[in-house]
């Protein structure tokens, strides 16, 4: 019988320090000279190569394969002194496992972010027939709605104001490219950009013709037309399906009609999108419920349009309709120009409707006013965006107005309902000064080039700046207005009162044994009183009958 093999000495077993260590197994020890049992070695061999498979938590990776990757590396490369660059070589073949896979034809680069973005915006370098490089046309130079973007930006930054110049130039193009799709305006300009949580709205404000004004109006007419023409469809089947309810004698308030397109609220339209390469979406025409609602609330946009406005009370509408009543808010309280540059028209005269003029004109014998008359004197400024009235208009509507159509269907009941005395609404005038902003100068070490800034004290974030005989007006900012207290949401309405009690609701006391005996025998009395009444009559009746 072959005799066992004899364990090793403890100097022959690998410490944890060693090279070696857990390979030992009993009966087989690498630094023995003897040949070892081919079992123990087949076993210590698959031991070993089962941990090397085990894979990282982390990476996902396992040593066998990095090792059998870092020696075919060494192999095909050979390196000089490889010993010596083996931590870089393990790198490597890291950073290999988590980049994209070549192709054997052309490599296959990893999009870095700048990348992607130049990507999204190549279409703002290029014509609307592809063409980059193509000459302008005879129409293209001569006059256009093509706001400067860059020229304004120049003069906003003098006082450390406004946008990256690359930003700015993405933003002059895409106001090029919304030019090129949509009807010709008279007037374009880049309105200013309001901060969102998740993305950030660029607004451009846009003034149509009068041909284009109309286009729009009646297809808002026909979209209303048509939802008034469903409803009312719907409530006729309900009626006839129902029987009548009790109907309540309760009036709502009047709703009060948005202003036409092209004045008021709704002078301007306003296109936005989250970036210049985005494509611009139309906001819809504001309401004096949403302008009401709006005044009310303090929600930071999202960034989405379609979101939702949760707020008490209910805001009407979505976050396109509470960003346009935030911009039309925003333009009536920090629209300003010199005073001068604007005046009105000639041919209206002395004539003033009931919310004023809200017509003006650019003056052509505007002298340029001193920068320092204007940073001194906030008479110098005036407003020439019409002030936004409580109702939520600009031009204040009477909500009891009826035409006379409907006088005469009218009863005579629901118009002694109406009050009598309402009491209208009348706004600052046009082209009024300011009062409670505050200016500066964009520098004081070279006066005489300096350009007068104003800033809004009331919406942060909203400047103008005038130099010569120019001026414009931006805004950056998140679309809140300045509260020196913190936001009080409005309460809820208080719980309405119980019916007004009176003598036939109100709950009696129940009567005693000796009331409820006493008015049984009084009714009784008259009962017996009754009959005895009604034999005398008959008595009476038959004597005449024999007489």
């Amino acid at each position: 019988m072959a005799e066992p093999p004899e364990e090793p000495s403890p100097q022959a077993v690998p410490q944890p320090h060693e090279p070696g260590y857990g390979l030992y197994q009993p009966g087989y020890s690498p630094y023995d000279d003897q040949i070892p049992d081919p079992t123990h070695r087949m076993l210590a061999i698959q031991n070993a190569k089962a941990y090397l498979l085990k894979s990282s938590t982390t990476s996902g990776l396992n040593l066998y394969d990095h090792l059998a990757n870092m020696l075919t590396k060494i192999l095909d490369e050979q390196p000089t002194n490889a010993v010596d660059i083996i931590e870089n070589i393990s790198r490597d073949v890291k950073w290999t496992q988590f980049r994209k896979k070549m192709d054997t034809l052309r490599d296959e680069h990893e999009i870095l972010p700048i990348f992607e973005a130049a990507e999204k915006r190549k279409a703002l370098f290029l014509k609307a027939n592809g063409e980059g490089e193509e000459e302008m046309e005879e129409e293209e130079m001569g006059e256009t709605s093509l706001p400067n973007v860059m020229e304004t930006a120049f003069y906003f930054e003098q006082a450390g104001i406004g946008l990256s110049k690359d930003e700015s130039y993405h933003i002059f193009l895409a106001l090029k490219k919304l030019i090129s799709v949509q009807p010709v305006p008279q007037t374009c300009r880049f309105w200013g950009k309001i901060l969102g949580l998740e993305m950030n709205y660029i607004i451009a404000e846009v003034q149509y013709g009068e041909g284009a004004e109309e286009e729009e109006t009646e297809e808002e007419e026909a979209i209303e037309e048509e939802e008034k023409g469903m409803t009312e469809f719907e409530d006729e089947e309900e009626e006839k399906e129902k029987d009548e309810p009790p109907k309540s004698t309760y009036k709502p308030p009047p709703t009060i009609p948005k202003e036409e397109n092209g004045t008021g609220a709704n002078k301007y339209v306003y296109f936005v999108c989250n970036e210049p390469s985005s494509p611009w979406v139309k906001l819809p025409p504001v309401t004096p419920a949403q302008i009401v609602c709006a005044r009310k609330i303090k929600k930071f946009f999202t960034g989405r349009l379609d979101a939702p406005i949760v707020s008490f009370p209910p805001f009407p509408g979505n976050e396109a309709n509470y960003l346009r009543a935030q911009i039309a808010r925003i333009s009536a309280g920090t629209q300003i120009s010199p005073i001068g540059f604007y005046q009105f028209s000639e041919e209206e005269g002395d004539e003033e409707e009931e919310g004023g003029r809200d017509t003006y004109e650019e003056n052509p014998d505007y002298q340029p006013i001193p920068v320092a008359e204007m940073v001194d004197s906030l008479s110098s400024w005036v407003h020439h965006v019409q002030s936004i009235l409580t109702q939520g208009r600009c031009v204040w509507l009477n909500p009891f107005q009826k035409s006379e159509e409907e006088e005469v269907e009218e009863e005579e009941e629901e118009k002694a309902d109406e009050p009598d005395d309402v009491q209208q609404e009348v706004g600052p005038p046009l082209l009024t000064p300011l009062s409670e902003d505050e200016g500066q100068t964009s520098t004081n070490l070279i006066p005489e080039y300096a350009v007068a800034v104003l800033q809004s004290n009331r919406w942060p974030g909203a400047y103008a700046f005038a130099s010569g005989k120019k001026f414009d007006n931006i805004y950056f900012g998140w679309g809140h207005k300045y509260s020196p207290e913190n936001h009080n949401p409005t309460l809820p309405p208080p719980v309405q009162a119980e019916y007004t009690s009176g003598p036939e609701i109100t709950e009696a006391s129940d009567p005693t044994l000796e009331e409820e005996l006493a008015f049984k025998a009084a009714q009784e009395a008259a009962l017996a009183a009754a009959e005895e009444e009604e034999e005398e009559e008959a008595e009476d009746d038959e004597e005449d009958e024999d007489d």
